[in-house]
């Protein structure tokens, strides 16, 4: 009895257990410690790897779509709307948008739609139209249609400082198994750790994913000055103050008329 229940739990199990990937993904960034100083101008990093087979892996799947998704530190941002009234520009309308990604890129070996269906597009949130990007509704937290205009303004704003992008031919196969593609990074990049994620496609279905991550930095000053607003903010605001008050004395001292 006790064999036959042990052989009925280990057939359970295997049934539960999720099914071997016959093909897998081995990728790492050129580094994985970005350091900001004071004159930063922007760098790019090189994503690269390969698509490991084994035997399982059909012997007809020849070729492969590979979309690298990467994410930066979330925070909560809000786009407003201006309109004209009276002859001055003022705020008519916003939107809050929460927990987005500082920065968002998604690169891909080819267009979306050549890739995956548009159901497979929306499930794997491949290209910028697809990813959720939460907002707050009224009293509601949703995602709303790509066309809506806050949402498109906010995509927008965030591709204009190159913090968003899309680009469907930034992923290169040298080989039938091994890719490389850039990530740039601009000059106002967000500090924290950033999530890569690589799903790799074939026939438009997903055969595996992996992820990867990097982290930038700040160092010397400009991370003194960070910590100490995290750390003591009271003290840093006081001192702050004290640093505005003094320059504006000085400045009315230097050029004081008689």
């Amino acid at each position: 009895m006790n064999v036959r229940r042990l052989a009925a739990g280990v057939a359970l199990a295997l049934a539960a257990a999720p099914p071997a990937h016959a093909e897998r993904l081995i990728v790492s960034v050129s580094n994985h410690r970005v350091t900001v100083t004071p004159n930063y101008a922007g760098e790019e990093l090189v994503l690269f790897g390969s698509v490991e087979r084994d035997a399982q892996a059909p012997t007809t799947r020849t070729s492969y779509d590979l979309v690298v998704t990467v994410m930066g530190p979330r925070a909560d941002m809000v786009t407003r709307r201006k309109e004209r009234r009276f002859g001055i520009w003022i705020n008519t309308d916003s939107r809050q948008f929460l927990k987005v990604p500082g920065y968002l890129a998604l690169f891909a070996n080819r267009p979306f739609e050549a890739i995956a269906s548009p159901e497979v597009q929306r499930r794997q949130q491949l290209g910028l139209n697809n990813v959720l990007l939460t907002q707050r509704v009224g009293p509601d937290y949703a995602d709303v249609v790509p066309n809506d205009a806050f949402r498109s303004a906010f995509v927008r704003l965030q591709s204009q400082h190159g913090l968003y992008r899309e680009d469907t031919s930034a992923v290169t196969f040298l080989t039938p198994t091994l890719f490389r593609t850039g990530i740039p990074l601009p000059a106002a990049v967000p500090i924290g750790t950033y999530e890569v994620e690589i799903k790799l496609f074939a026939d438009g279905a997903l055969v595996t994913k992996t992820e990867t991550a990097f982290e930038i930095v700040k160092i010397g000053f400009e991370q003194f000055v960070a910590g100490a607003a995290r750390q003591y903010g009271l003290v840093y605001g006081l001192v702050t103050t004290l640093m505005a008050l003094m320059t504006g004395w000085m400045a009315s001292i230097v050029f004081k008329r008689d």
